[in-house]
């Protein structure tokens, strides 16, 4: 597989607004992918926030199954508030409104005091396609900010008027460099990375063997592939993707595969939760973070 880049042009205006910006936020509300939480993790990103406090959101955490609990107690007990949330899904507004809260509950004690009011400002950021723009819409309770399925929705800057609050969204940024590039391939599966700039034959025969050694029965389950048996156990990523596109009827003419078509079916099916819940990530992989 080639080495995987992602910073485009645009990713370094972003990062120059957010180091502009974050000086006036009281703040920091960080997005990560509950099924990847140290991939998504940007150090250069946490490094421009400073000593902002940081709230850090594990969201699409109904994509992720139990492992993504042990991220959340580790970074809550690195010192800072974590909360694992789908932020698609309403019930999950009174969790996040109130660790929102808790983020300035100290400062807005302190203003009481001396008999005043503030709207308080948080910067919304986070590696693209981990649901910046939902999050803000979970706390507005309709759509406020922009949000689509794919990396790069959002441009430019978005300051979101709410009650009490204003929301800074912000475009997602990567790592100026993928220093770990198992990382940088899990963001690939999650739609972290723009698909145009990727070989998704790599990435799919990638994910299958990453699934194979981690979740074998959710292979079994949805395309077929034994779990157990040891002529399946064996198989290698591309006589999996052979399983796949027969279990799916990708055949053309000739009845050769079609890969290209089974290639997207795998990811797409691991991106939507076809796959059960999964977290791909270990907490090896946080080893040199600062939260």
């Amino acid at each position: 597989m080639k080495t995987l880049q992602w910073f485009p042009g645009h990713m370094t205006k972003a990062m120059r607004m957010m180091e502009e910006n974050v000086a006036v936020c009281d703040g920091v509300i960080y997005v990560l992918d509950a099924r990847c939480p140290a991939s998504s993790f940007n150090p250069a990103l946490k490094k421009l926030l400073g000593a902002k406090p940081v709230l850090y959101v594990l969201n699409k955490g109904d994509l992720a199954d139990g492992k993504a609990d042990a991220f959340a107690k580790l970074i809550r007990d690195s010192g800072a508030p974590c909360v694992r949330i789908n932020a698609a899904d309403s019930r999950s507004r009174r969790a996040l409104s109130d660790a929102v809260a808790a983020l300035v509950a100290s400062k807005r004690q302190r203003n009481a005091q001396k008999g005043y009011t503030q709207t308080f400002r948080f910067m919304v950021c986070g590696v693209p396609n981990t649901g910046k723009s939902t999050v803000i819409n979970l706390l507005a309770g309709n759509a406020r900010a922009q949000t689509g399925n794919k990396a790069g929705v959002t441009r430019g800057k978005q300051w979101i008027r709410l009650d009490g609050y204003e929301l800074l969204d912000t475009p997602g940024t990567t790592p100026p460099s993928f220093v770990n590039q198992s990382l940088a391939v899990r963001l690939a599966y999650v739609g972290s990375l723009n698909d145009d700039i990727l070989d998704l034959d790599d990435i799919a025969l990638a994910l299958l063997a990453e699934l194979k050694q981690k979740y074998p029965a959710a292979l079994a389950e949805r395309y077929g592939i034994g779990a157990g048996e040891q002529a399946d156990v064996e198989l290698t990523p591309l006589e999996m993707l052979d399983k796949v596109c027969m279990r799916r009827g990708f055949v053309l003419r000739g009845n050769d595969y079609d890969y290209e078509r089974g290639e997207k079916a795998v990811i797409d099916d691991f991106r939507k939760g076809r796959l059960g819940k999964v977290t791909l990530d270990d907490l090896n992989d946080c080893k040199g973070f600062v939260f």
